[in-house]
């Protein structure tokens, strides 16, 4: 969709605005949607305390907003489960959070963060229907466990409940969002792999490791007892109290017999299990995987034939900010939107909210490696330059439409959240 249609109103023309011709007026000034033109503003209000995990934080980043916009990135790296701790305990500890909306459930209620205004996102009509509609070209994808277009709207500006229908008042604006699987060592390896399964075969005893973040890591072992036909989960990403009980007690058999190499939460361990060989099959995230291949060592994020276990995260605010914070926190979210941030993630596997602006900013080359799955027709490097995929190569798993086209689930919060992480912590600690 673009900004205006030929009536001249845009879809926030009709949001629950309240004002006229989808006209927004904050402190006195009249906004249509497009960023707030940038005035001289204090070093302190242009400095963002940004919280969220080590994936979307580089200092290239914040190097490059610094230069555009004169704001300085402070991040605060810290784990997925601390984030949402962080959050419910410790709101006035950022400035901005780039958080998962699989989380939402559980710090929504709290009322601790505000919801964004969509009049002041300028690509909001462009972010990918993906969050929207849960389509891709018209297609429905998998929606077990929390598919953002659940839990995309809330009902008003500082509300701790979700709206079943579109309204101003947005949980996340999206950032990134994946189709994960499992990454692998060919190599090291010497077969095709092509189920979740392979994760507990007794052949890698010793050389797996999923990942110990409760709510993600027992959806990566859901996936794997699937593909063994051992069971099927009515919803992976919402199990009753004796599905969960049978997936820890799989996860616990299979740890004492020395399946698993390590259990990891950070994203930099992952990294070093597969470079160095320790592991050869483990849960992993795209960039991850990325950066092993930086290093010069074969790895893959293989694609499955049970298709993929989907996240998606976006930045949220504060309920407490306000004035020139406020205004600088938007700023950097509409640029964040408008094309360099999302060309520099999508280079490292990831997909951006707002796809038009991230392939103007990318060369047409690496736009149809990363998103249409042809060849390259040149080497493909990292954002930070380093040869990742050679002239001819393939993206792993294709397509945009071909990967989150196999989504089969998204990342959640269970009902039985507080017994799921008991549970968990069992398996951990066996």
């Amino acid at each position: 969709m673009t900004d205006t249609n030929p009536t001249g109103l845009s879809r926030r023309s009709f949001l629950k605005t309240g004002t006229a011709a989808g006209v927004a007026f904050v402190g006195g000034s009249a906004v249509t949607g497009f960023p707030f033109v940038r005035t001289a503003r204090s070093q302190e209000a242009k400095t963002l305390r940004y919280l969220g995990t080590a994936v979307n934080q580089s200092t290239e980043i914040a190097a490059k907003v610094k230069e555009d916009l004169g704001i300085t990135i402070e991040y605060v790296p810290v784990t997925t489960d601390e984030v949402t701790k962080r959050i419910i305990t410790q709101p006035n500890t950022f400035d901005i959070v780039d958080t998962e909306y699989f989380a939402l459930k559980k710090f929504v209620p709290t009322g601790n963060l505000m919801g964004m205004d969509a009049k002041r996102i300028k690509e909001f009509d462009n972010i990918t229907s993906v969050f929207t509609k849960g389509e891709i070209d018209g297609k429905k994808i998998g929606d077990q466990g929390t598919a953002p277009w659940k839990v995309l709207y809330l009902e008003a500006n500082k509300s701790k409940a979700f709206s079943a229908t579109p309204t101003e008042w947005i949980s996340l604006i999206p950032t990134t969002y994946n189709a994960d699987t499992l990454g692998i060592r060919p190599d090291l390896i010497g077969r095709p792999i092509e189920s979740w399964a392979e994760l507990l075969n007794p052949e890698f005893k010793g050389k797996a490791s999923i990942l110990n973040i409760p709510s993600i890591g027992i959806m990566d072992a859901a996936m794997v007892i699937e593909a063994t036909g051992k069971y099927k989960y009515p919803d992976k990403g919402n199990m009753t109290r004796d599905e969960i009980d049978m997936t820890i007690e799989t996860l616990i058999e299979a740890k004492q017999a020395g399946q698993f190499r390590a259990l990891w939460s950070d994203f930099n361990e992952s990294v070093n299990l597969m470079s160095s060989g320790e592991t050869v099959i483990q849960s992993m995230w795209s960039p991850a995987v990325t950066a092993v291949r930086a290093k010069g060592i074969d790895c893959v994020f293989q694609p499955l034939k049970e298709g993929y276990r989907a996240w998606a995260s976006g930045f949220a605010l504060p309920a407490t900010l306000e004035g020139e914070k406020l205004d600088v926190a938007y700023e950097f979210v509409n640029w964040f939107l408008s094309g360099w941030a999302g060309a520099f993630l999508n280079r490292q596997g990831y997909y951006s909210g707002v796809l038009p602006t991230a392939k103007a900013s990318m060369e047409a080359y690496e736009w149809a490696y990363w998103m249409e799955g042809k060849p390259a027709e040149q080497d493909i490097k990292s954002p930070q330059g380093q040869v990742i995929a050679l002239k001819g190569t393939t993206r792993d798993g294709g397509s945009f439409d071909q990967r989150m086209g196999a989504v089969a689930c998204w990342n959640a919060v269970m009902d039985e959240d507080a017994y799921m992480i008991r549970k968990w912590n069992e398996f951990v600690a066996a």
